[in-house]
């Protein structure tokens, strides 16, 4: 337990319904004053999750039992953590933020500390410099309108495109997908229960779910989603959720036709806006969806101390 100077921190493995639901309330007021959400789907995953490997702390004013503040420690790499900060907006400014920075100190126990800043925001750049934080990863927010042309796809020839069948594709799936995304910390490492707990959440959706096929060997995939909000009108904005190809597949231009066939199916829903993320470095695969009229409209910065 950890305590700030108005707020008391303290680590458990798991949180209640209640408590979930008052940190997502936190997260809920967070993003209508940053105009970003602070968590991720991970993080979502592991507040529901009756055990994780991950460390939830909660803060809590001295004296009162509701919580004003959370952070989430993700322990799965090993050999670092990887951390998210979100504190309510009313109680800002009062030593919440430094108090759950040490709280997550305390619970990467000796490991490498990196901490997201989705949105990196001024509040967010100031924390970190504060406490001697250097930005090491970065994040592109990409975003399309879904009411101007979006061409046909075109794929190679003998390849045929479907949507994922729960449970008979899982295995194929994590094995493109770790090929795809062999240098990725988060993504690459994905197994079968990762990919079950996000079938599994009320978002998802088989239907926006393509995977192409070549004489019954997966090549590549598109999962879409649609996020209630998000949108510039505050109406539901689908997502370029993950869009892998196999190494073996390079240069069939399966990415372009992937993008295109989810693209049309969020436009075909009623949607008029998309976005995506992706890693800035990532020079080709921000190249295409440039030609395909992605622009960057926000950044997240993943902070470690050097």
């Amino acid at each position: 337990m950890t305590s700030g100077a108005s707020s008391v921190v303290a680590a458990v493995p798991a949180v209640s319904a209640a408590e979930r639901e008052q940190v997502l309330a936190i997260d809920a007021q967070a993003e209508a004053v940053d105009g970003v959400d602070a968590l991720d789907d991970q993080v979502r995953i592991d507040l529901a999750a009756a055990a994780a490997p991950a460390r939830h702390l909660l803060a809590r004013p001295p004296d009162g039992d509701a919580i004003v503040g959370y952070a989430h420690a993700d322990l799965r790499a090993g050999d670092v953590v990887s951390g998210h900060v979100v504190v309510a907006p009313l109680v800002r400014r009062r030593g919440l933020g430094t108090a759950l920075l040490r709280a997550l100190t305390d619970a990467a126990n000796g490991l490498p500390l990196r901490i997201w800043a989705h949105g990196n925001t001024p509040a967010a750049r100031a924390m970190a410099k504060s406490h001697g934080f250097q930005p090491v990863r970065e994040l592109r927010r990409m975003r399309r309108r879904l009411d101007t042309a979006l061409p046909q796809p075109t794929y190679p020839p003998a390849v045929a495109v479907r949507t994922f069948v729960p449970g008979a594709d899982d295995g194929p799936w994590v094995a493109v997908n770790a090929a795809a995304f062999a240098d990725h910390p988060e993504q690459g490492r994905l197994g079968v229960d990762d990919l079950r707990q996000r079938v599994g959440q009320p978002w998802f959706d088989p239907a926006g779910f393509f995977l192409a096929d070549r004489d019954g060997e997966l090549l590549g995939y598109h999962w879409t989603k649609v996020h209630p909000t998000g949108a510039a009108d505050g109406g539901p904005v689908g997502e370029v959720y993950v869009l892998g190809v196999h190494p073996d597949a390079q240069g069939l231009g399966l990415g372009k036709a992937l993008t295109l066939t989810g693209l049309r199916h969020l436009r075909d829903l009623g949607l008029g806006e998309v976005m995506l993320y992706v890693e800035s470095d990532n020079l080709p695969a921000i190249a295409v969806y440039e030609r395909l009229g992605f622009t960057v409209a926000s950044v997240d910065v993943m902070y470690t101390r050097r």
